[in-house]
């Protein structure tokens, strides 16, 4: 049978990582491919501890429904704690609990957004927010991303059409990059939004990841005219299998969201907001993400180390001040996917193509991802020095 695909869906194809990722089952592929946290980074006793004590004393609550707003305790925490950052504005704001922070990311689009409607976003950016927005048939527009952000001649040229729903930016530690927006970007983004009447979606999954340098103020620190919707997740700092996100925006966008998430899911599973709740009311936050930073220092620091140890010279990459993710740049004229190919095929070590991150997979660029926080340190020592081989077999010293 021939089926007819929405217009909606007809035009996604399946996510370029998901692809590499195929390759890992073979046990001998040291993966850099993979998105996720470091497994030691998971507090599982503490989890396992809790969810007893949950099923103990209140069953009922965690299998039952509930609100789709969120757990009332988890909401009311989160808003203390955004409040004290100036992320979240008691008169103008609201926060509902997401299914994650792609659920969240998803939503804002979803009740923002009509048809060619246009959403400007970084290129490269995260792959699932970008499959996410093209879902809903906007005009997805890719803005350069350079060393310190956004190029905002690039953003303020598309913005003067008019058109402009939403700027999407991760701020912080992008994926894919590992780049973050510098301070003098984020105001500039921030002030273009305002006078051309466009909302910001600012996604901070990785803030809390920060094991280098000064934390820099959230565009949604910014915020006195309702221009900004923040998302953010556990997924980084407890575990991502949990799946909850949560965003801060204005009320009148969160009320929206609100009705598309009855339609979507009900709500997000309770037993993992009471177990977010709980975990931050029983434990110094400020403890845990310090353990989580050593973590990540830890890792990415050997990355970088053995990069320079083993890699071509003419092979440049971005050294982040945080998160998950570096990113490598090949010579202009080589052959990046090729490149990607071998490494997986000859060289057991799979990383991401750049273009899985543009808006476009047949845009331009000679960059790849790589992951430093999922492989063990073994993993990244072994790994970099294959792909050092192949680099000086391709491109010389």
């Amino acid at each position: 049978m021939n089926y007819n695909f929405s217009e909606k869906v007809s035009h996604l194809q399946a996510s370029a990582i998901r692809e590499i990722l195929k390759f890992t089952v073979d046990p001998e592929v040291i993966s850099f491919a993979a998105g996720s946290p470091a497994p030691e980074a998971f507090p599982i006793d503490e989890i396992r501890k809790i969810s007893d004590v949950i099923f103990a004393e209140d069953p009922v609550l965690a299998l039952q429904y509930n609100i789709t707003e969120g757990y009332a305790p988890l909401r009311e925490l989160l808003r203390e704690e955004l409040s004290k950052k100036g992320e979240f504005d008691p008169e103008r704001d609201e926060l509902i609990i997401t299914s994650g922070a792609q659920q969240a990311n998803a939503l804002i689009a979803k009740v923002l957004c009509d048809p060619g409607d246009i959403i400007c976003c970084e290129a490269p950016s995260f792959i699932g927010s970008l499959n996410a927005f093209k879902s809903y048939n906007v005009d997805l527009r890719g803005i350069t991303l350079e060393e310190d952000g956004m190029n905002t001649d690039e953003l303020e040229t598309v913005l003067k059409t008019g058109k402009v729903k939403l700027i999407y930016v991760i701020a912080n530690f992008q994926n894919p990059t590992g780049r973050t927006t510098s301070l003098e970007k984020r105001k500039r983004i921030y002030e273009l939004a305002k006078k051309y009447g466009a909302v910001i979606l600012e996604d901070n999954p990785y803030g809390d990841l920060r094991f280098e340098g000064e934390s820099i103020a959230s565009m949604k620190s910014m915020d006195d005219d309702g221009v900004v919707a923040y998302s953010r997740t556990f997924s980084k700092i407890l575990a991502p299998g949990i799946r909850v996100g949560y965003m801060s925006a204005p009320k009148e966008i969160v009320n929206k969201i609100t009705v598309c998430k009855q339609v979507d899911d009900v709500h997000t599973n309770i037993w993992a907001q009471v177990l977010a709740y709980r975990f931050m009311k029983k434990n110094d936050m400020n403890e845990h993400i310090a353990g989580l930073r050593k973590i990540y220092k830890h890792k990415c620091q050997l990355m970088v180390d053995e990069i320079r140890k083993n890699f071509s010279d003419k092979i440049t990459f971005t050294q982040p001040e945080g998160g998950l993710f570096l990113w490598c740049t090949l010579p202009e004229d080589c052959d990046m996917n090729s490149f990607c190919k071998r490494a997986v095929a000859e060289y057991k070590v799979a990383v991401v193509p750049g273009n899985a991150f543009m808006v476009s997979e047949s845009d331009k660029t000679t960059s790849f991802r790589m992951n430093f926080s999922t492989p063990t340190d073994e993993q990244i020592i072994s790994g970099c020095e294959k792909m050092g081989r192949l680099s000086k077999d391709m491109f010389g010293e």
